[in-house]
């Protein structure tokens, strides 16, 4: 790729990501706590400046890309190098199953975010994750939604999070080792991940998928944490009040959108894991 050509897409790309990341780097440095927008930079192990940098994949070689030399997959050319892609072939066949057993799964769309709930059950308000919010129903009438609710979390790394008595609650017991035998592609949270499946293929497959991706998991979170029980009107974010029937209806019709948007971001990542494969 010529440097015009690959130096217009990385300032783009750039100007893109810096939406999301230029007011998470000003928290940082002031030590403001977003309970809703740091997850993305904190839970998730992509550190901004990777984020933003731009990649073109492997099989692309770029002109005059001085600054690409040493990175990590990076040879001469400078382009990734299929000894590196040879290097990653672990990761990429467990990617490869566990993405196409999520997209081979029909979606389901009953666990209403319950998992949020299920994370602070029995704890008190200073006890909770974000506990400078406070729980929109109190911690009894949090716990009491937890109790009249059938709980069916499907995601491992959202059900480690449960305390100790919301975990006997939940009817499914997803584990670490057989993820692709449990995630459905009506999760959140596996919408969410496609985000970390992304960056973790990353030299090797566009950075413009891996925005797309992080798109898709800044604007689930965003519906994760209005459907959550703590009460952030402070900061603009309107409660899915999930504990009613109305509430249920708005979640499930935005879990459904979100499904549809993450079905062919997961078969373009299937479709590089293959590629990478050949």
């Amino acid at each position: 790729m010529n440097a015009e050509e690959w130096r217009e897409r990385a300032t783009a790309h750039a100007a893109r990501i810096d939406a999301y990341v230029a007011p998470h780097l000003v928290r940082r440095d002031t030590g403001v706590k977003h309970p809703v927008f740091d997850f993305l930079f904190t839970y998730y192990s992509h550190r901004p400046a990777q984020l933003r940098r731009w990649h073109p994949g492997y099989g692309v070689a770029l002109e005059g890309a001085e600054e690409y030399a040493g990175l990590k997959g990076y040879g001469p050319g400078p382009a990734v190098t299929a000894e590196y892609v040879a290097s990653q072939q672990p990761l990429i066949e467990t990617l490869h199953r566990l993405l196409s057993a999520t997209a081979g799964r029909a979606p389901h769309f009953g666990c209403f975010g319950l998992h949020e709930w299920a994370m602070v059950y029995r704890l008190t308000e200073d006890a909770t994750r974000h506990a400078d919010w406070p729980l929109r129903l109190g911690p009894s009438g949090t716990d009491q939604v937890v109790t009249e609710h059938r709980i069916a979390c499907s995601h491992f790394d959202a059900f480690r999070f449960f305390t100790p008595p919301a975990r006997p609650l939940n009817t499914l017991t997803p584990g670490p080792d057989d993820r692709p035998s449990f995630e459905q592609p009506g999760c959140l949270h596996a919408g969410m991940d496609l985000y970390k499946h992304a960056f973790r293929l990353s030299p090797m497959v566009s950075s413009d998928l891996v925005a797309d991706c992080f798109e898709l998991a800044w604007d689930i979170r965003t519906l994760d944490m209005r459907a959550a029980p703590y009460d952030l009107a402070d900061l603009g974010f309107e409660p899915v009040r999930i504990e009613t029937a109305e509430g249920k209806s708005e979640y499930v019709d935005a879990q459904r959108g979100f499904a549809e948007r993450g079905a062919p971001l997961r078969e373009r990542l299937v479709a590089e894991c293959e590629r990478l494969l050949a």
